[in-house]
C-alpha cells in the first residue's frame, strides 16, 4: 500500500488495519456477515479471534509488549499472539496467519486448547486458543509488536498492563494444568 503524502508509514498500517474486513458473529457465534475492523470496534459488533500461547522447552511463555498504535489496549502485554478472524477465514487458518505475521513462527503444530467468550470493556470475543511450544527465533512485526521476552505463566501473569483477554487464556490454562513445562 502506498503511503499518502505527509503520512506516515505506521499511519498507512494503522489504516490499513481498521479497513480489513472481519467476520461478525451473533451472539450464537454464528456467522452474519462482515464489517470493516473500525466499524466492528465501533458498534461493539460479536467476532471471532485466535490466541496462541506460545511456549518453549523451559515451561516459559512468550509475553508481547503491543505497540502504541494499536487500536485496542496500545502499550499493554499480551501473553498470546493472535487476533481477529478475517470475513470468510476459518480460525485456524487465522491463527497460522496471526503466528507467523506477529512473532515469525511458521511451520510448527498448532494444539487447540479452549473455545472461550470474551465480554468485557466493549469487546464481545468468541475465542479460539492455541498452544505452540517453540525454541526458535522470533521475527516480530514491527508494527504490532514492541518486544517480546521470555517468562513463567505465575510472572507472567504477575504483570501489570496485561490485556484481560490474553489473561483470560492464560488464567484458565494454567488453572486446567495445560502449561506445565514440555517434557
Amino acid at each position: 500500500m502506498a503511503t499518502a503524502p505527509g503520512a506516515s508509514p505506521e499511519s498507512a498500517t494503522v489504516q490499513r488495519i481498521s479497513d480489513e474486513s472481519i467476520q461478525l458473529v451473533d451472539a450464537r457465534n454464528r456467522p452474519c456477515g462482515s464489517a470493516p475492523r473500525a466499524t466492528m470496534r465501533r458498534y461493539h459488533f460479536w467476532h471471532r479471534a485466535t490466541y496462541i500461547v506460545v511456549r518453549n522447552t523451559r515451561g516459559e511463555l512468550c509475553v508481547q509488549r503491543r505497540t502504541r498504535s494499536k487500536e485496542v489496549f496500545p502499550g499493554g502485554i499480551d501473553l498470546a499472539a493472535g487476533g481477529v478472524v478475517g470475513a470468510g477465514e476459518a480460525v485456524h487458518v487465522a491463527a497460522r496467519r496471526e503466528l507467523a505475521e506477529e512473532l515469525g513462527i511458521v511451520g510448527v503444530p498448532l494444539r487447540h486448547m479452549l473455545e472461550f467468550v470474551h465480554a468485557r470493556d466493549g469487546n464481545h470475543i468468541f475465542g479460539s486458543a492455541y498452544l505452540v511450544d517453540y525454541d526458535g527465533p522470533l521475527a516480530l512485526q514491527a508494527d504490532e509488536v514492541a518486544e517480546a521476552f521470555w517468562l513463567s505463566p505465575d510472572r507472567a501473569l504477575a504483570l501489570d498492563e496485561v490485556t484481560p483477554d490474553t489473561r483470560q487464556v492464560v488464567e484458565t490454562l494454567v488453572r486446567d494444568g495445560a502449561l506445565v513445562a514440555p517434557g
